[in-house]
């Protein structure tokens, strides 16, 4: 898998900065230290050979909604891309580094594309980057209105079967694709020298 060298933030990441590794943390490609937590990775590929790309970060909302132990709730137009597709694991296995979390986190993902990781954050696995990208800033996204809403009042929830055509029509790859182009263009304006 290709992945970030541990160390550099995601703001310092281009191509050349990258490095392939296997399932057992070993660099194959390039040059750096591999983050050891990249290992429960191989679980999820190894069980879901649909899934090509992996996202997996801690964003602010996540990770507050993580600590109260939360299930993400889908209620919102913007979020339905993740309308009965988003796993929660609600105990935090510890630090992800060895066999362990890889089997809990894997199977606790089962068919999904994404879960809710108690006290730890998300991870999205899905065919290709625009889409895993795409449900990575939908889920933090979903995270923070969540948040938002709750401090108001209940979450009223939606009709499902209306959520399940919404989420229909929003996770066709060209509406994935079309949105990632859209940010993919920011970040190359702004940063250029992600490409080098």
């Amino acid at each position: 898998m290709w992945t970030q060298r541990f160390g550099v933030g995601l703001d310092e990441t281009t191509v050349s900065n990258l490095i392939l590794i296997d399932e057992d943390v070993n660099i194959i490609k390039g040059v750096g230290m591999p983050n050891p937590a990249n290992r429960f990775h191989s679980y999820i590929y190894r069980a879901r050979p649909d899934v090509m790309c992996i996202a997996h970060t801690h964003p602010p909302h996540v990770s507050a909604l993580s600590m109260l132990n939360e299930e993400l709730v889908i209620s919102h137009m913007d979020t339905m891309t993740l309308y009965e597709d988003c796993a929660f694991l609600p105990e935090w296995p510890g630090v992800p580094v060895g066999d362990e979390e890889g089997v809990i986190i894997s199977e606790a993902l089962k068919d999904k594309h994404a879960i809710m990781l108690a006290h730890h954050g998300q991870l999205v696995a899905c065919a290709d980057v625009p889409a895993a990208a795409m449900l990575a800033v939908t889920i933090e996204r979903a995270a923070k209105i969540q948040m938002l809403a709750r401090a108001v009042g209940a979450i009223k929830p939606v009709n499902p079967e209306i959520a399940r055509d919404a989420y229909k029509m929003m996770t066709k790859p060209k509406m994935f694709r079309a949105i990632f182009e859209y940010y993919a263009r920011g970040v190359v304006a702004r940063h250029p020298e992600c490409l080098s």
